[in-house]
């Protein structure tokens, strides 16, 4: 799991914020409802829990090798959690407009990230 200090939510909003973890972000890709929906003009999935809350995430898209890719067509959101046995990587939830899913990739690719309060 990352230090607080590399923790962009809590680095940057403080320390009862941080980024949550790969299992936290499962347990929304498990429990709840994810309805690709337009926003206020922004694509992405509302996401409603069993109690009826739901957050809305936008597909922001990503940074990769190639640049800038999939904004409003895809969303990836980075968890806390380091690639087993290498720190160089770190575990993701991804949502394509048709699927959810979870995956890694080098920490150094740009993810958006949905801060959790503790």
């Amino acid at each position: 799991v990352l230090d607080p200090e590399d923790d962009a939510a809590t680095a940057n909003w403080g320390g009862a914020w941080r980024m949550p973890t790969t299992e936290e972000q499962q347990e929304l890709v498990d429990n709840c409802t994810w309805d690709w929906i337009t926003q206020n003009s922004v694509k992405g999935y509302k996401v409603t829990g069993p109690n009826g809350n739901s957050i809305f995430l936008p597909a922001a898209g990503f940074m990769n090798e190639s640049g800038f890719n999939s904004a409003a067509s895809d969303g990836d959101y980075w968890s806390s959690s380091l690639g087993a046995g290498n720190p160089r990587y770190a575990y993701y939830v991804a949502f394509p407009s048709d699927y959810v899913d979870s995956s890694y990739c080098y920490r150094e690719f740009g993810r958006s990230v949905r801060p959790v309060y503790q």
